[in-house]
């Protein structure tokens, strides 16, 4: 019986650190506290996390960062400035007086704002009039806003985004004034996913946005009828009470049917994130549920990615598949060197078993290229990807560099050309 009593000891001490094991396994796996969430790599678009990032959602004043690109892009483009004025129409205006709708308050009906005041509103205070009066001023008219919304989408791949209004209000706000075939409770949809593909396009491009979603407040039409001190709802900005160092965007967006969302980014370690929070936890109780969320999805990147250095710029790359030399054809020299043309770190994973990392070269050592060429020429295009689950943004699949020519190399003179062509003809049929 003793013995048997201490073989049944031995096997369960065996057993003990077994289940032990397995149960911290279970518990590194972290759950954003929200409904849906994503964190991504804005430079790369690769998916750093990810908790139902496809499905569809209300995403509130988030709209507004679509808003915001258009807006962006209509400057680039020459069809708007940022001093343009621009009068509110009955619509916008009535609803500055509607105690429902975030808003700024207007005294004089007839006052004209610029651009840039009414950018700022919508993106610092989350100014619904505003975001309706540049969506009027660019489309000619709300509903056309929204289809040039929905094209731009489509054109990044967002096909099945339900889109009824340029501020993200629900329709039941804006009385008569809704998109036409919607209901007069819809609201505008897309995924976590959706909003992380429009935040990388927005601060890619356009990366001034985050001038202004820095800022926890602004003055609005100074030294008009209309002058105040607008204030972000970004509370992890610097001197707010949900601060974090290193947050400088994006948007917030809440109504009844989304909950409480918040796209952010910030920088650490030497990168940017962007992070999209949807309808995040405990909401009804906690004004800064969404914050917590971001925080926490924030800590959870940063502690499991890190950015390493690929290349240096002008120094011989350490990967052996890295060519340093290509053949020059029809040149008054035959070969030139080439070498990192920038500095290039990326996101990499810490330590994950189930990531594998490629760099791949488009050309081989003394691969052919055609004179004439110029100093810091690109001449080796240079793919970084990561292979894992989470993949990468729809439209990205990687980071590019490329290794450059270190000097010019000139084309040779006609009959020099024409002997080089004639000896490569006469070897290829040999």
């Amino acid at each position: 019986m003793k013995q048997l009593l201490l073989w049944f000891t031995l096997g369960l001490a065996f057993l003990l650190p077994m289940v032990q094991t397995s149960q911290v396994r279970a518990e590194e796996v972290y759950d954003t506290p929200a409904k849906a969430a994503i964190a991504i790599d804005p430079e790369s678009g690769k998916i750093l996390y990810a908790k139902n990032a496809d499905q569809p959602m209300g995403i509130a004043s988030t709209t507004k960062l679509i808003t915001a690109y258009m807006t962006l892009d209509a400057i680039k483009k020459g069809k708007l400035s940022w001093e343009d004025k621009v009068e509110m129409s009955e619509y916008a205006y009535a609803l500055t007086q509607d105690p429902q709708a975030s808003n700024i308050a207007v005294k004089d009906p007839s006052e004209a704002f610029t651009i840039r005041d009414l950018f700022n509103a919508a993106m610092i205070q989350s100014a619904n009039s505003a975001a309706i009066t540049l969506a009027e001023k660019i489309g000619g008219s709300e509903p056309k806003f929204v289809d040039m919304m929905k094209t731009q989408l489509a054109y990044w791949g967002i096909n099945d985004a339900k889109l009824v209004n340029a501020s993200g209000l629900n329709n039941s706000v804006l009385g008569q004034h809704i998109y036409p075939g919607s209901s007069e409770t819809d609201e505008n949809m897309l995924s976590a996913k959706d909003l992380a593909i429009i935040s990388q396009h927005l601060i890619r491009e356009f990366p001034e946005v985050l001038e202004v979603t820095k800022q926890a407040t602004a003055v609005f039409d100074k030294g008009g009828a209309s002058e105040q001190v607008i204030a972000t709802y970004n509370y992890m900005l610097p001197g707010l009470p949900a601060l974090r160092n290193g947050v400088d965007g994006l948007k917030t967006g809440t109504t009844e049917f989304a909950g409480a969302c918040f796209v952010g980014t910030t920088v650490q370690n030497n990168f940017r994130i962007i992070t999209v929070v949807l309808n995040a936890d405990n909401a009804e109780t906690d004004q800064y549920a969404r914050f917590t969320a971001t925080g926490g999805l924030m800590n959870e990147i940063y502690g499991n990615w890190q950015a390493k250095s690929i290349a240096t710029k002008g120094i011989k790359m350490e990967n052996p598949d890295a060519p340093t030399k290509l053949t020059v054809v029809d040149g008054k020299q035959n070969s030139i060197n080439v070498l990192p043309d920038n500095d290039f770190a990326t996101v990499v994973p810490m330590g994950n078993t189930d990531t594998t990392t490629t760099l791949t070269f488009d050309k081989k050592q003394d691969a052919p290229v055609t004179a004439a060429i110029q100093k810091n020429q690109k001449l080796v295009k240079v793919r970084f990807q990561i292979k894992d689950n989470l993949g990468y943004l729809p439209g990205s699949d990687g980071n590019t560099f490329y290794l450059t020519a270190t000097k010019s190399v000139p084309r040779s003179n006609a009959v020099k050309i024409m002997w080089n062509h004639f000896v490569r003809f006469v070897n290829s049929k040999l």
